[in-house]
């Protein structure tokens, strides 16, 4: 029995199928490899990886579900796969976009040139709440802000990749990633082409390397310690903070286990304090440092950016870099990669309307039945409205909210962004999905290959973000085949 009888694509572009059900080429090999079988071998496979995925307590915290918060992380056996030539151009656009957005962040605490020639506004730079006046003057080691950035791309309805958010404060799974390789090539081996998918294991390497490269200038990279400093088990991302730590063989910390002497950090370490030379944070920046923004917080160190600026530590990611992924910012980052490097972005944006903007604000109070709005500063799939999905009640709530607070939000078309099969317990049906490539960028940038794919958690969902109950698949860049 043909595995995917019966499969209907429901609308936008399917990554497997063209609308008339025929294989996609960078499926090809991977269906002749499942077309012996049935949907019972599919359910046992399924149900094998499934259970890895438990013993390796892989779970992710689902606020808003009434069985309890903390789940095993949903995983699809069926792989997003991408062509070569597809990747390359992605990983160039990927750099392209996240090299601005560096450029841009030293300019704003720097010299403000954007600002001066126009390029940006200076209220959506200076008003932003994420805008670090602390920082001002500051430029942190190697001029990088964003060390790592998970920037989410979706595929449209005419089969183009484009970027629908930006992720430079404390972006997060990259560890799904890992582990969702490691479930395949213990469950389904058999499903790999040999040699023609890119590995993705290097990672932890890759992000340590960087870590060692950006280290203050007068420690050597022998010496260099690091940290992981994660806000504590309660953290939706603790799995992940914790599964970094052990790959990189970083000690993970929080808050209570670091001490800041003549501004220098050291580890509460059972010998003494051992110095401590780079930090990658896992807390936002208002809990970072008590005595510089909230005082109340418990969950960061006291005196760590004065430690920051005077160069003893070096923070991944910087302080201050969300002014760069706000979605209103977004609008602007085309305009800022022609600005700082002379080019055209290679991945182009989801039109945008950001409600600060009168022409923009009166077009998105008319149009909100086919928009959807989104908390400028939001994360997580939170707050946001889909318009052609809402009731009639929900969009006046919606469009009181912005009428008062115009600022705060941002609306984009609904985009029908492709889809993939996924098998729901019965059948397979299409499931939307994005894309989260990580970039990591020290000394230059590196592109994981592939990155996180994200699945709605139903077939009628246009939100794909683990925090709403959403899954995950692994992602295959397949090589270029040598010539014959």
């Amino acid at each position: 029995m043909d595995l995917f009888s019966g499969y209907r694509i429901r609308s936008g572009r399917d990554e497997m199928f063209t609308p008339n059900l025929t294989v996609r080429p960078p499926y090809r090999d991977f269906l002749e490899r499942v077309r012996d079988w049935d949907a019972a071998t599919f359910i046992q496979r399924q149900e094998t990886a499934d259970l890895d995925t438990l013993n390796s307590g892989i779970t992710f915290t689902v606020y808003n579900d009434d069985a309890g918060t903390e789940r095993i992380f949903p995983f699809s056996l069926i792989p997003r796969i991408i062509a070569p030539d597809e990747w390359n151009r992605l990983e160039r656009g990927l750099v392209q976009r996240v090299t601005a957005l560096n450029r841009f962040l030293v300019d704003i605490y720097g010299a403000q040139d954007c600002v001066s020639d126009g390029v940006i506004p200076p209220e959506l730079v200076f008003d932003h709440p994420a805008y670090r006046l602390k920082m001002a003057g500051f430029c942190p080691p190697l001029g990088v802000y964003a060390h790592i950035a998970g920037i989410d791309l979706i595929r449209d309805s005419e089969g183009v990749f484009r970027v629908l958010e930006d992720n430079l404060r404390t972006p997060s799974g990259v560890s799904y990633v890992l582990e969702n390789r490691r479930t395949m090539l213990n469950t389904v081996p058999d499903l790999f082409p040999e040699g023609r998918v890119e590995p993705v294991d290097g990672y932890p390497e890759r992000l340590l390397e960087m870590m060692v490269a950006v280290r203050p200038e007068d420690v050597t990279a022998e010496e260099t310690r690091a940290v992981i400093l994660t806000p504590g088990a309660a953290n939706s991302a603790y799995f992940e903070h914790s599964f970094l730590a052990r790959q990189m063989g970083v000690e993970l910390v929080e808050g209570r286990d670091l001490v800041v002497h003549d501004e220098h950090v050291y580890l509460r370490a059972t010998t003494g304090l051992e110095p401590v030379h780079v930090i990658y944070r896992r807390v936002d920046d208002d809990y970072l440092d008590p005595l510089v923004f909230l005082p109340d917080s418990m969950l960061g160190v006291a005196g760590l950016v004065n430690a920051y600026r005077a160069g003893n530590v070096t923070i991944v990611n910087a302080v201050g870099t969300g002014v760069a992924d706000d979605k209103t910012t977004y609008r602007y980052v085309p305009d800022l990669i022609r600005y700082y490097l002379g080019e055209e972005a290679i991945i182009p944006n989801v039109e945008t309307y950001i409600g600060w903007r009168e022409d923009d604000l009166a077009f998105m109070m008319e149009n909100l039945g086919d928009l959807v709005l989104k908390p400028a500063e939001g994360s997580g799939g939170y707050g946001i409205v889909v318009g052609p999905q809402a009731s009639a009640d929900t969009l006046a709530t919606a469009r009181e909210r912005l009428r008062r607070e115009p600022r705060k939000w941002i609306a984009q078309p609904l985009q029908e962004f492709s889809t993939i099969p996924t098998f729901d317990g019965e059948r397979f049906e299409p499931r939307r999905a994005d894309l989260r490539p990580f970039v990591i960028t020290g000394e230059s940038s590196w592109v994981l290959p592939g990155g996180l794919t994200r699945v709605a958690a139903n077939a009628e969902s246009y939100i794909v973000n683990s925090s709403q109950g959403g899954g995950s698949k692994d992602t295959w860049v397949l090589r270029e085949q040598p010539e014959p």
